[in-house]
């Protein structure tokens, strides 16, 4: 069977794409947006049909989140950019998306032959 594609998605600029509170508890806005995201592991996301291999990288106050079932959490151990940037490099041999609007972590992942799309297509 093939290699399902690599979706990581930036969980701060994800989180901060909305202006819900999230600033209060960044942790709890993480673990929220891990949990909306469990469904597209199997349902795949918008042209990209399922299974997806689902990686959320955290930084700062939100490194406690858990993985779970569908969705690997990524607790970066400095910038959450550069893990992103690192995972995508680590994973050159297949199809990669990164969940993101950084516009400077866009192009550092583009220039490594990763696609990117922007935070509402997970989080409409």
């Amino acid at each position: 069977m093939d290699t399902p594609p690599l979706v990581i998605v930036d969980a701060a600029n994800v989180v901060g794409s909305v202006p819900d509170g999230w600033w209060r508890d960044r942790r709890g806005a993480a673990e929220r947006l891990r949990d909306l995201l469990v469904p597209y592991a199997a349902e795949g996301l918008p042209g990209r049909p399922g299974p997806l291999e689902l990686v959320l990288v955290v930084e700062g106050a939100a490194r406690g989140v858990e993985s779970v079932p569908g969705v690997r959490v990524d607790p970066a151990p400095g910038s959450g950019d550069d893990r992103i940037v690192e995972l995508v490099r680590e994973a050159a041999d297949r199809l990669r998306l990164v969940v993101t609007a950084d516009r400077e972590l866009r192009a550092r992942v583009t220039e490594s032959g990763a696609e990117v799309t922007g935070p509402r297509t997970v989080r409409p």
